[in-house]
């Protein structure tokens, strides 16, 4: 195995199959992550949303998907060169992959795609286990998807950071401000259907419990852009938890639970949650 997968692969607690399979996906992602730097992908997006926070800033629970956003609106933008840059890298690195725009049925302002790859394959291409790999099934296939909103709210500001492996390179992202402020639009306006996204609510107590302020400005842009919050003066910390509350009464908290269980670091996390513990963490929101 090549020297820096290796001292990728130790970063992580490797007991069971799926553990193995998280870090698998975790390394994947940062190197598509640095093929994306060597296209300059980051000349012109920013890279958000929970598999960000959990690569550049800890964040104790595992992410699928990789969510970007362009840094002003560009429609007609292609993502087709950048696709094929993560292709180049994951292949440089050893990895058998393909990363495929999605061909949209619908108009929207957001471009995507997905990495695929043999989920056993690439195991051994990071461990020399043998038996990890050969309990998964063969045919199972890594999925990660890629989305980048096209036409971005406004008010949100960006810094760059610095990831080390598999060799140096710089991300440009979100600062947390604006992170959360995508979080809280999230818990607030996501359609849950049949499914709430626990994701977005272990997410927004991890931004609380790390003082993380609002960005009230950008929270303000996004509601206004989806349509839920049409008021004639700028959002106020007030209105903004107001709008929490409503929603925490909606919640269904089991449900949030069991979305959220199997991305867990610590699994047992969530033993805490209820109702009125969001009510307690939205009280303590700051902007």
């Amino acid at each position: 195995m090549n020297d820096a997968l290796a001292s990728m692969l130790r970063q992580y607690s490797l007991r069971t199959t799926e553990d193995h399979v998280n870090a698998l996906r975790e390394i994947l992602q940062e190197v598509a992550l640095c093929g994306l730097w060597r296209g300059k992908f980051f000349e012109h997006a920013a890279f958000y949303g929970g598999t960000a926070l959990r690569i550049l800033h800890g964040l104790d629970r595992f992410s699928e998907d990789m969510d970007f956003s362009l840094l002003s609106p560009r429609p007609g933008f292609d993502l087709a060169p950048y696709c094929t840059a993560i292709e180049g890298e994951l292949a440089a690195w050893g990895f058998s992959a393909t990363v495929e725009r999605k061909t949209k049925s619908v108009e929207s302002a957001v471009e995507s795609a997905f990495l695929k790859a043999n989920t056993r394959q690439q195991l051994l291409i990071i461990t020399a286990e043998t038996s990890i790999a050969s309990s998964v099934q063969t045919n199972r296939v890594m999925r990660i998807r890629f989305e980048v909103d096209t036409d971005p709210p406004p008010m949100f500001a960006v810094e760059s950071r610095y990831l080390l492996a598999p060799v140096p390179f710089s991300v440009q992202t979100f600062d947390l401000p604006s992170f959360f402020a995508g979080k809280i639009h999230a818990a607030l306006c996501r359609n849950w259907k049949n499914r709430v996204k626990g994701r977005d609510w272990y997410d927004l107590v991890w931004h609380v419990g790390r003082d993380t302020r609002l960005n009230l400005a950008h929270l303000d842009a996004r509601l206004r852009q989806t349509g839920h919050y049409r008021g004639d003066s700028p959002l106020d910390l007030a209105t903004a938890k107001q709008m929490l509350h409503a929603r925490i009464e909606d919640l269904d908290v089991t449900a949030a639970q069991a979305d959220v269980e199997r991305f867990l670091v610590h699994r047992g996390a969530t033993t805490i949650w209820s109702r009125d513990l969001f009510h307690a963490v939205c009280a303590k929101i700051t902007a």
